[in-house]
């Protein structure tokens, strides 16, 4: 293939920077020759920084700016973290690659290491996610839940200065940052992850063939039956980031998807929790979100 200079799209973060510049080097290692550039970008989502994530409102959030310049031709591709992309199809635009998933769960950060058993009563524990919060609550009743927001470095400012006990974010982001903090996995028996949490998504224009070809060789088969699966029991539930809705995939016995999913009252006073089996990534996550429905699911997605 000729060597060609692709333009990716990014949000300004330290993170989105560097998840951008992970794809670009794998693009490059994978294609020598290749040059590529960044454009960065402001969204929606990264302007209202003071506006809790459910008053905002809308899907998109952190999506909508680079997918209008996809469309215009502005860049060639968009890197995003997969679970800030919406679930609904992107007319004109299709995921090029799933690259393999970094870490999937949640960390509890503090100052010094803290599980969540052994935060004091009361502890102030930070987290504009819904999804975050109702498990928060449901195993702690008595902490303090707290919205913040920001990039990475801002909320870990926060908790590190001492306006927050404690927060709860992706491990993922810690990682790929080689951030030095106190952390704490939290289990997913207790914190079950945002659906395609910990994955990135590497879109491009439905009709760029070329730009679809090199994209090709960043796929990672796996995360992306899981990841589908995950996305499909969202979509099916008809989801966004303002319900409290979690899901994971993972591979059992070979080409065999374990996908538990979850449902919560935003209060925390009732989680709907099931797992299922399969091998068809779409229909595993219709049929486990047709299961929480039964179960009473319906309910608290309406309240919520």
């Amino acid at each position: 293939m000729t060597p060609a200079t692709l333009t990716a799209g990014t949000r300004g973060s330290r993170l989105a920077r560097r998840q951008t510049r992970l794809v670009l080097d794998a693009l490059r290692a994978a294609w020598p020759g290749l040059r590529c550039e960044e454009r960065l970008f402001s969204t929606r989502g990264d302007r209202l920084l003071e506006i809790p994530l459910p008053r905002i409102g809308g899907k998109g959030l952190f999506t909508e700016e680079l997918e209008a310049a996809l469309r215009a031709g502005e860049i060639d591709l968009a890197v995003h973290s997969l679970k800030d992309l919406p679930v609904d199809p992107a007319p004109g635009l299709v995921i090029g690659a799933v690259p393999r998933r970094g870490p999937v769960q949640d960390v509890l950060v503090a100052a010094s290491p803290r599980t969540l058993e052994t935060l004091p009563p009361r502890a102030v524990v930070g987290t504009s996610s819904p999804r975050r919060a109702a498990q928060l609550r449901h195993a702690r009743p008595d902490l303090d839940v707290r919205p913040l927001r920001g990039n990475v470095d801002t909320r870990l400012a926060r908790v590190q200065r001492g306006d927050y006990d404690a927060a709860v974010m992706a491990a993922a982001g810690f990682e790929r940052l080689e951030l030095e903090a106190a952390t704490v996995p939290l289990p997913f028996d207790v914190m079950l992850p945002a659906p395609g949490q910990g994955a990135l998504a590497v879109q491009c224009r439905l009709d760029d063939e070329h730009t679809r070809t090199l994209l090709a060789a960043l796929d990672d088969a796996t995360t992306r039956r899981a990841t589908t699966a995950e996305r499909s029991f969202l979509h099916a539930l008809g989801g966004g980031c303002a319900v409290p809705v979690a899901a994971c995939a993972e591979v059992e016995n070979g080409n065999t998807l374990r996908l538990t999913g979850l449902v919560a009252a935003p209060d925390g006073s009732r989680v709907i929790r099931r797992s299922l089996t399969g091998t068809d990534p779409e229909a595993l996550g219709h049929a486990l979100a047709d299961l929480l429905l039964t179960a009473g699911a319906d309910a608290l997605l309406s309240h919520a």
